[in-house]
């Protein structure tokens, strides 16, 4: 099983930056893909980025964080890192880390899911 652990949110003035990390633990492949979706209330859970190792790196956004938001990973301590520059208040939400089960997401959902981290941006 795995347990992803989310940490970094909390309230930050428009235009400013966060830093969100994703600690996995448990049975890790290193490999799979790992990426960051949220849910503001009353809306859908959406797609923010993720990241594919796959004959090379490769990382996919959302089109309304282009630009502002960067996805990496840190190999060695197992983590998964959203930078988030430029913030807006849309961006307001609770941000969940996840990850799948294949190196590829392709259309499959993710298999597991930290329990999200609140991000507030003020106008």
């Amino acid at each position: 099983q795995v347990q992803l652990v989310e940490s970094g949110g909390g309230l930050v003035q428009a235009g400013g930056s966060l830093r969100l990390s994703c600690a996995a633990s448990g049975r890790i492949f290193s490999n799979y893909a790992m990426g960051w979706f949220r849910q503001a209330p009353g809306k859908e859970r959406e797609f923010v980025a993720r990241i594919e190792w796959s004959g090379g790196t490769s990382t996919s956004y959302a089109d309304s964080v282009k630009g502002r938001f960067t996805i990496s990973r840190d190999n060695a301590k197992n983590t998964v890192i959203l930078q988030m520059n430029s913030l807006k208040p849309e961006d307001t939400a609770v941000y969940y880390c996840a990850r799948w089960r294949s190196v590829v997401a392709g259309t499959l959902p993710p298999s597991y899911w930290g329990q999200g981290t609140q991000v507030t941006v003020s106008s």
